[in-house]
């Protein structure tokens, strides 16, 4: 199976819409890698997370707020011959995108940061009460690069 470069924008984008998770790579006060499955939302240049307003993934990205965020779909098994293990393979998309994890502190971006993360799930529209929206610590990660993957499609 061929592996090959994807740089058409259009066509990352599709792929981190198809995933219904991702995950967050950081680098801990230790220089030590960290890394996390979290939900998300994208929008325009922007990935949006949440979390609890205090931890670990917090007290790292407050210290060093440059990520890789991990994007991977379309998993499929496959092989030229079921008995030779050097045969098997899985193919996939995926994307990375890079960049600096900005917290939002403002209520009303608060909200907007929720509504396209939950854009991401359903199309339905949703409220928030006010308590929900300050005990969460909102996020986004603004895009300075993105590359992507296409292994054996």
């Amino acid at each position: 199976m061929k592996s090959r470069p994807l740089t058409f924008k259009p066509e990352l984008v599709e792929i981190i819409r198809k995933c219904d998770a991702c995950s967050l790579a950081m680098v801990d006060e230790n220089n030590r890698p960290y890394v996390i499955p979290m939900n998300f939302g994208l929008k325009e240049d922007c990935i949006y997370f949440h979390s609890a307003a205090e931890g670990k993934k917090i007290d790292i990205l407050k210290k060093n707020p440059h990520v890789c965020v991990a994007f991977s779909t379309d998993h499929d098994l496959r092989w030229v011959n079921e008995d030779v293990a050097c045969s098997w393979a899985m193919r996939y998309y995926s994307v990375l995108a890079f960049g600096k994890i900005i917290f939002i502190d403002d209520y009303d971006e608060r909200v907007e940061a929720l509504k396209v993360i939950m854009s991401q799930y359903s199309d339905k529209e949703f409220t928030f009460n006010r308590p929900s929206v300050i005990e969460v610590q909102p996020f986004k990660l603004i895009i300075e690069k993105m590359e992507g993957r296409a292994y054996g499609y």
